[in-house]
């Protein structure tokens, strides 16, 4: 197995655990406060139904729709980088780098911290175009070689 690879399944896993955390964090509150906006959810404690989720679990809603919106782009491009072998440094430096941007934008979001989170975000964005960059240009010499 490849260094890049290794550093690659670490990150991708450390990013699962980070996700399963926010679920845990939007848990925490909603078993906390016994507030459930599904009714099923709510007759288990003997509650009613909220009509509105609490702002906490809200907020970790939207750091998980964030996520979705680049973790998925990550997994693939990471993977793509891996595959076409592309420079060990760079692609183990930028798979780190962006893992512990998400993580950081995460904590940034939960805790309201601006311009932080979008700093962080923008840490991730720019790991993302240059795994592309180097994606682009480990296909381009293949095709030239070919």
């Amino acid at each position: 197995m490849s260094d890049s690879l290794a550093v690659y399944a670490l990150c991708v896993v450390v990013l699962f655990a980070k996700m399963l955390a926010v679920s845990c964090y939007q848990g925490y509150f909603r078993l906390r406060l016994k507030a459930f906006v599904n009714p099923e959810d709510a007759a288990v404690f003997q509650r009613r139904a909220m009509a509105t989720e609490h702002p906490e679990v809200i907020r970790a809603s939207k750091v998980w729709a964030n996520d979705l919106e680049n973790i998925p782009v990550f997994f693939a491009l990471g993977a793509l980088a891996v595959a076409l072998d592309v420079p060990a440094a760079w692609c183990m430096a930028s798979c780190v780098l962006f893992t512990l941007a998400r993580i950081l934008h995460t904590l940034a979001y939960l805790a309201r911290w601006q311009p932080w989170r979008t700093l962080f975000y923008g840490v991730g964005t720019a790991c993302l175009l240059g795994i592309g960059v180097i994606i682009t240009v480990a296909a381009l010499e293949m095709l030239e070689r070919h």
